[in-house]
């Protein structure tokens, strides 16, 4: 009689994002973004080798959160994106980049979609993974780790935040045009002055051919609520565009107070 296959859950890390951040930072300082062998990255980790499991374990993890790509077979490199994280000039940035590689597991981005207001507790959670199909013990490990890298990340610090931020999520070095190891600090020059206080500016006009935009709430005193449309994609340029037409009319606010 064949023996019944022994079920595996899905796949998730098993490493939290601030370990695997450290540990593919090790890797950086070995070898930079140049590929290497599975075994020499696996020893730039920590361990000895790929020999054991807990190795291979700690490789996949990285791989999960896109902090390591295998440009061929038996090679792997650290990704740019590591490097650009590394080197970014502002806080913020970095945030963007945190917030990305926690949700390049397919798993993560879909709990944190799910849970968009703020985590459940740990049983809540234990119970979702194994209607998913993970080991009963597997999701106790995958609960830690999970919650473990969202603190670590500060997804739901301040939640208006990061509502804003995981629209302007940052897809790739390339994308923010980030280069190693300066990036350009100058400022982004507005393509029309912004409207006075007291008269709406006008509408913009769609960014996408098809119209796509994700609607971003904030709260307002008073228990009134504006809404952003943000056009897909989003760039982080974008955003800094934004940003500085936002802080130009509360400068324009505060001279009109004054005046």
């Amino acid at each position: 009689m064949a023996e019944t296959p022994r079920k595996k859950s899905p796949r998730a890390p098993t490493m939290a994002l601030d370990e695997a951040l450290e540990r593919a930072m090790r890797a950086y300082d070995k070898e930079r973004l140049h590929a290497a062998p599975t075994d020499v990255v696996a020893q730039n980790l920590g361990y000895k080798g790929t020999s054991s499991g807990s190795a291979l374990a700690a490789l996949a993890s990285l791989r999960y959160y896109g902090l390591l790509e295998r440009p061929s077979d038996g090679l792997l490199a650290v990704s740019k994106d590591v490097e650009a994280f590394r080197y970014s000039p502002s806080e913020d940035l970095k945030r963007s980049f945190l917030f990305n590689f926690l949700r390049k597991p397919a798993l993560f981005a879909e709990l944190l979609d799910k849970y968009a207001s703020g985590l459940p507790s740990d049983a809540n959670l234990k119970y979702e993974l194994i209607q998913r199909g993970f080991l009963p013990t597997t999701a106790s490990s995958v609960v830690t780790v999970f919650r473990r890298s969202v603190e670590f990340s500060g997804y739901f610090d301040k939640a208006e935040e990061n509502l804003f931020a995981d629209a302007v999520g940052v897809e790739s070095a390339d994308e923010v045009g980030l280069k190693m190891p300066a990036s350009s600090t100058a400022p982004i020059p507005m393509e029309r002055d912004a409207a006075p206080v007291g008269r709406a500016a006008a509408p913009l006009a769609p960014a996408t051919e098809d119209g796509e935009y994700d609607r971003i709430p904030v709260r307002l005193s008073g228990g009134r609520r504006a809404w952003l449309s943000i056009p897909t994609p989003f760039f982080i340029a974008d955003k800094q565009r934004l940003k500085a037409q936002i802080d130009l009319l509360l400068t324009a606010e505060d001279d009109a107070e004054v005046g």
